[in-house]
């Protein structure tokens, strides 16, 4: 089978996502490359990022899923959700309209109004590229996921959307209820196995390294149905690349 690469939760890491593609020798004629959401927010780069990824998706063939970082910066620029951009404001959202909106503005409010006008007239096609993303990627042996399933459901597939966006400690907790492993990002794998290290579980594997928390972007190469090599790039120095 083709390798697949996995990466989650780049959040505007730009620099560590390439630096991150190059360590694990991404072959796009040859390799499978999955991106499981949360493409913005945080990091310094989000509007790189995006770009990047829609040019991955397009050129090279590779997945990207929704994440609800992507989904709430939507939200924002066309002003459908009142409750989003609280959260927006709340958790990294600054560093993504610096991103879009460039220069310096004084206030928060004349920043995130240049960001929506910005994206509006000159990237407007981010927005209709993350609003489209899929929730979710399924092949022989995985299901790819931004944030997890519901164990409540007998057939994932027909739970909530904010559930595939959203959710943690019930899905990280509990057994699935499919026979498949679950690859998913969204919850820091520090906050799972107390490190930034990929975290394999029963049936689950978490890839989020929290790099734009400071720590590191993890890639997770798959060859088989247990067959895996692990790959990080810690921090933003380009020495402080790992394989494993």
């Amino acid at each position: 089978m083709k390798r697949k690469l996995v990466i989650s939760d780049i959040h505007g890491c730009h620099a560590a996502f390439n630096e991150l593609l190059s360590l694990m020798s991404y072959k796009p004629e040859e390799d499978q490359l999955l991106l499981l959401g949360d493409f913005v927010d945080r990091g310094p780069d989000s509007k790189d990022v995006v770009e990047q990824v829609i040019s991955l998706v397009r050129d090279d063939g590779a997945i990207a899923i929704k994440g609800n970082h992507d989904e709430r910066f939507v939200d924002v620029v066309l002003e459908r959700n009142e409750q989003a951009l609280y959260k927006f404001t709340g958790h990294g959202g600054r560093q993504t309209a610096e991103s879009y909106a460039g220069g310096d503005h004084p206030s928060m409010d004349k920043l995130l109004s240049q960001m929506k006008s910005t994206v509006k007239q000159s990237y407007s096609h981010h927005l209709d590229f993350l609003d489209s993303l899929p929730l979710y990627h399924e092949d022989e042996y995985f299901i790819y996921v931004h944030a997890g399933l519901n164990p409540a459901f007998d057939n994932w597939k027909e739970q909530p959307e904010r559930d595939f966006l959203y959710i943690k400690e019930p899905f990280i907790k509990q057994p699935t209820r499919v026979g498949k492993t679950v690859v998913f990002g969204h919850t820091k794998t520090r906050d799972i196995h107390g490190k930034s290290d990929i975290w394999f579980g029963d049936g689950k594997i978490g890839i989020d390294g929290g790099c734009s928390n400071g720590y590191q972007l993890n890639g997770l190469e798959i060859r088989g149905r247990n067959d895996f090599r692990t790959y990080a790039v810690r921090g933003k120095s380009k020495n402080n690349a790992a394989a494993r």
